[in-house]
């Protein structure tokens, strides 16, 4: 943190949330940080709010790897993303002051439509369908027909994101240390016709896995990248990887994802 002094605030623009973020203006200043308007000159990027402001921020700024994210909670819930809370700003100087913060590292995913457009996603990519009928897509692991899917729809998560959407799926939470990308089914239709694994599954680092869309009626469906949806109408085939892009974030040295984990299911 010490090298990293411009300081870029991300939050809704609303005037409770203007004076909650008072504070925390006067204490980057206090403690040498330098607050800039423009993100692409901050090397900090600080979101308040909670999970979902901090999903928002690392997108509306570009995934940027090449700096620091802070995720300060106003949430009275626990956050998985957030170390800091926005009416503990003393403890937020001790840290900063006494070094008692690490930099946690989460990869990402890339998700590329039809060849053409690409994106990344932090916590989850999700398909399913948008209308009362099975979707059906086939399924490819490195270019190797695994199963032709039929149900509601798949979700692709990171390891952090394996909290999210894939756990209430009953999905497996993932270290994130460990470089992969889990996939969930939602609903599957198993029965004496059609067969899917009926289970989530986790694909290494190297992987890349290919979702084609049958188009069978079902050819509009909707597709999200982590809280927010994706516009594009028709698809026809999805590409998905592990992206080279890894989200840098400060946490508390006593504030481990297992730890988070704990605090927030157990």
């Amino acid at each position: 943190m010490s090298t990293r002094r411009n300081v870029y605030f991300f939050y809704k623009k609303s005037p409770e949330m203007k004076d909650k973020v008072s504070s925390l203006y006067d204490l980057a200043k206090i403690h040498g940080f330098n607050i800039v308007t423009d993100f692409h000159k901050a090397n900090v990027i600080a979101s308040i709010g909670g999970d979902g402001a901090f999903l928002q921020a690392v997108r509306k700024t570009g995934y940027r790897d090449d700096c620091l994210y802070v995720g300060i909670s106003t949430l009275d819930s626990p956050s998985l993303y957030c170390d800091f809370h926005i009416d503990h700003t003393e403890q937020m100087a001790e840290a900063m002051t006494n070094e008692q913060v690490e930099v946690r590292r989460y990869p990402t995913i890339e998700v590329t439509i039809d060849d053409q457009t690409s994106f990344y996603c932090l916590n989850e990519f999700s398909i399913r369908s948008a209308i009362i009928k099975t979707l059906v897509l086939d399924v490819f692991i490195d270019d190797f027909h695994f199963e032709t899917f039929r149900g509601d729809g798949i979700v692709v998560a990171t390891p952090t994101g394996s909290t999210a959407y894939n756990k209430s799926l009953r999905g497996s939470i993932v270290d994130p240390l460990l470089p992969c990308m889990q996939v969930s089914e939602m609903a599957s239709l198993n029965n004496n016709r059609y067969r899917t694994l009926g289970s989530s599954f986790i694909l290494g680092s190297e992987r890349k896995l290919t979702l084609v869309v049958v188009q069978d009626g079902n050819d509009h469906p909707t597709m999200g990248m982590d809280n927010e949806a994706l516009s594009i109408q028709q698809v026809d085939k999805i590409d998905i990887k592990l992206s080279g892009k890894i989200i840098k974030t400060v946490k508390l040295k006593d504030n481990s994802f297992w730890e988070k984990v704990k605090r927030t299911f157990l």
